[in-house]
């Protein structure tokens, strides 16, 4: 099981997938920079949230560097990434409705992504469908080469 790219793994970053790379890319680069300022700057109003930001951003990283490399392992690296943002986004979306006293500050993830538009919670939909849709089709048409 290599990480070599063939012409059908190449697909995954091609058409949307050039466009949730650049997502991604932005949204890894805002998480990331807004969470690590917060803990530096503001660590004791709330260290959870300031740190969740910081995780969301470095699995944002990941879903993008995921999504712009081919191979077997990429792909699997993005799908994982994605699956983990999804959980995290409705993980701390629902607690942040529910139990608001919990997280003192907002998240990238806070209210389902209600101060992103709503992206982060859209995000990972998107792409675990662009990478499950990519692998389907790359199946397909391997099996109709070999058949």
């Amino acid at each position: 099981m290599s990480d070599t790219a063939t012409p059908a793994d190449r697909t995954l970053r091609t058409g949307p997938g050039r466009l949730l790379v650049a997502v991604y890319s932005v949204f890894a680069l805002a998480a990331t920079a807004r969470g690590s300022y917060q803990l530096a700057t503001r660590f004791d109003e709330a260290p959870l949230a300031y740190a969740l930001s910081v995780a969301a951003g470095v699995i944002y990283l990941v879903a993008a560097v995921g999504l712009a490399r081919a191979g077997r392992t990429s792909r699997t690296v993005a799908l994982a990434a994605c699956g983990v943002e999804l959980a995290g986004v409705l993980l701390v979306g629902a607690l942040s409705v529910f139990v608001p006293g919990l997280l003192p500050d907002d998240t990238v993830w806070s209210r389902f992504g209600s101060g992103y538009g709503f992206v982060p919670l859209v995000l990972p939909v998107l792409g675990l469908w662009w990478i499950l849709r990519v692998h389907r089709r790359d199946r397909d048409r391997l099996a109709a080469d070999r058949g």
